[in-house]
This record gives C-alpha cells, sequence and structure tokens, in this order.
C-alpha cells in the first residue's frame, strides 16, 4: 500500500489501483494539488464547468479528491468527437470541443499533465471570441511551465 501524506490531509492509494493513476496522484501532491484545489473551488464557487480531459489524470483526481461541490456540468475531449447522445463519462455528460461554445460554460478546466498547448488551442480556435475562462486544474510554477515548454 502507498501512503501519500501532505500536512493533515492523507491519501491513500491501494496497490489495486493502475499505476499511471498511482503516479498521477504522486504527480499531483508533487505541486501540492490538495491545497490549490482548495482556492481554485472558491474561486469558481456558483460557477459552471467543464473539464477537458477525459484520461487517466482526470480519473486520479475524481477518484481520490473531492471535487463533488464544484459545479461540473460535463467532460470534453477529442475523443467524444461525434458521440451518442447523452453519453456519459466518469459520470459527466460529454461534450466534443466544437460543443463548448454553444454550451458556454463560465470556465473550462483542462485536466491534464501537460496543458499548454490545449489551452492554448483552446483560447485562439475553439472558444476564440468567448467570455468562456480557461484555466489547468492543476497549477503549475512558471520555471515548472518553462521546462516543459522547452524542454
Amino acid at each position: 500500500m502507498f501512503n501519500l501524506f501532505k500536512k493533515k490531509e492523507k491519501i491513500v492509494i491501494t496497490q489495486e489501483e493502475f499505476p499511471d493513476e498511482i503516479a498521477s496522484v504522486e504527480y499531483l501532491e508533487s505541486f501540492n494539488f490538495s491545497k490549490n484545489l482548495k482556492n481554485l473551488k472558491r474561486k469558481i464557487k456558483n460557477k459552471t464547468v467543464v473539464i477537458y480531459g477525459a484520461g487517466v489524470f482526470f480519473q486520479a483526481i475524481k477518484k481520490h479528491y473531492d471535487i463533488s461541490d464544484i459545479n461540473i456540468i460535463g467532460i470534453s475531449d477529442r475523443r467524444f468527437e461525434g458521440h451518442e447522445p447523452n453519453e456519459e463519462c466518469f459520470g459527466y455528460k460529454v461534450y466534443a470541443p466544437s460543443e463548448l461554445k454553444d454550451l458556454n460554460p463560465d470556465y473550462v478546466l483542462v485536466a491534464t499533465k501537460m496543458y499548454i498547448g490545449i489551452i492554448e488551442d483552446l483560447y485562439y480556435d475553439t472558444l476564440k471570441d468567448t467570455k468562456i475562462k480557461i484555466k489547468p486544474l492543476l497549477k503549475k510554477g512558471f520555471l515548472t511551465l518553462l521546462k516543459e515548454i522547452w524542454g
């Protein structure tokens, strides 16, 4: 059994989890995600949110962190282009990125480890000329982002 500790909070991951899920939680905690999630929740309180990114990373967040008080109205991903009506993923209605403008949420939270390119695409293409705010679900420091961009 893995135990990840962060101050008074304790996250327990059993070995029944997928290795990618364990790595995702360890990665999240390396950026103090528990604390940053609390701050994010205050900022987006009473706002509508769509999660962008329907992979193992978001699955780990949903499973190991309390996001129930975030008003998530759906989840979007490129793989949902041409989805079935009322299709769901992780318990949320799915939307193709092309549907986000019409859905018009207050926020799109990008739930991927590497998010710069996705945010850029959403800002300059998919959500261009909208008032929809785009934020990463995982807050990283400036130097970390530079390292990821320039390798």
